[in-house]
């Protein structure tokens, strides 16, 4: 398959911080929200966007619950390639695509449903143009600690950002970056810190409140207000 832009979106994960004692025991990118697995709301924010070719979505072999979740979504297609982290899910699925090189590939949390068209629109009219590609954050701004049980200094904030995804890269750039970032051992907890590993400087591409992710059990009464 060759496209100019397509999305993938790693849900092999199973979002231990996002239990609760009363939970179904459903991995989170299930959990429904508004009546709707979260994985469906992710999905959906990313065909708001008709530039997106094609959304990809990287489960667990063995995963029985995500046909169901995207049944009857448009341009959407699962493969069972998640890997034990996220980084090598996402290289297996870049991997699996068969895209070109040079294609555009958006990464996307399940977890973050909120996302939205304007701020995915933000973020791809800014990298389309760009030679590395970017991803949606947004400055900090609250005070910063440092410390454990105490504060051991206040952080300068000024430069500092939350990072959010998508993250946007060229599909061969990202897939290097991800296997060169195996190879040395480097710590990657996103697809821009791989890039990073690699010496580039991503975009920063102003993000959005609602796109936050969801992380802890109270996070999900929250996310469902905003849907």
């Amino acid at each position: 398959m060759s496209a100019s832009l397509i999305a993938i979106v790693p849900a092999a994960g199973a979002g231990a911080r996002a239990q609760t004692g009363d939970a179904s025991g459903l991995p989170k990118q299930y959990r429904l929200l508004a009546g709707q697995p979260m994985l469906r709301h992710a999905v959906l924010a990313l065909l708001a966007d008709p530039r997106i070719a094609q959304v990809r979505v990287a489960v667990s072999p063995g995963d029985r619950r995500v046909d169901d979740a995207l049944a009857g979504l448009p341009r959407t297609v699962w493969r069972a390639c998640g890997g034990a982290t996220r980084a090598e899910t996402v290289a297996n699925a870049l991997s699996d695509s068969g895209v070109a090189d040079d294609a555009w590939v958006l990464v996307h949390d399940a977890a973050r449903p909120g996302l939205t068209l304007e701020a995915l629109a933000r973020l791809i009219d800014a990298c389309l143009d760009d030679a590395v590609g970017g991803l949606l954050a947004l400055p900090v701004r609250d005070t910063v600690k440092a410390g454990t049980a105490r504060v051991a200094k206040t952080v300068d904030r000024q430069a500092l950002w939350l990072a959010q995804t998508p993250q946007m890269f060229r599909a061969g750039v990202l897939l290097r970056a991800l296997r060169d970032a195996a190879l040395r051992g480097v710590e990657v907890t996103d697809e821009a810190s791989a890039i990073e590993a690699a010496g580039h400087a991503p975009l920063l591409v102003p993000g959005a409140m609602r796109n936050f992710k969801v992380t802890w059990p109270e996070d999900f009464a929250l996310m469902e207000k905003w849907l």
